[in-house]
């Protein structure tokens, strides 16, 4: 009964060894998304134990017109699908700040904090490289009623070097 009973910890052991998710230590590229007027953000992921990594996104713009930065940081979650494919969800938040020319010569600018939320798919090749396709709703706190006191969705593509 003994080594019965050992005999299938160690093939439940084997199992859940063989089935864990391996995630990069580290990854850094680009998520190419809206994000909210900013743009393209440059994205840095580092894995935290487990199935679980930090997220942190700057973008920022730069024009004649419009001035604006954005950091996001995320809490993820990485499940695996099937192969390289994975899945993940977070929760996180960042801050923000905006100033733009409005025609008529009245300049508008903020500094704002948001929560944020995230799913999404991505997809691990065997050279370091890897795709994401993510979904992040934010809800913005600020002072202006200029974009960023809303709810705002934020699809994206990530392209990120995995080391």
């Amino acid at each position: 009964m003994k080594k019965l009973l050992l005999f299938s910890v160690a093939v439940l052991g084997f199992t859940v060894a063989s089935n864990a998710q391996d995630i990069s230590d580290n990854a850094i590229g680009l998520r190419l998304g809206d994000s909210n007027g900013v743009g393209a953000e440059i994205s840095y992921q580092h894995a935290l134990g487990g199935d679980n990594r930090l997220e942190l996104d700057l973008g920022w713009r730069d024009g004649k017109d419009y001035n604006g930065f954005k950091l996001t940081g995320l809490y993820q979650w990485v499940f695996p699908l099937d192969g390289a494919f994975n899945w993940y969800a977070g929760a996180g938040g960042g801050i923000g700040s905006f100033s733009f020319d409005v025609p008529g010569g009245k300049d508008v600018s903020d500094t704002f904090i948001f929560a944020a939320g995230d799913i999404g798919i991505e997809y691990n090749f065997d050279i370091p490289l890897q795709l994401s396709l993510d979904f992040r709703p934010e809800i913005g706190f600020g002072d202006s009623d200029f974009d960023n006191n809303d709810l705002d969705f934020d699809i994206a593509l990530g392209i990120r070097y995995r080391f």
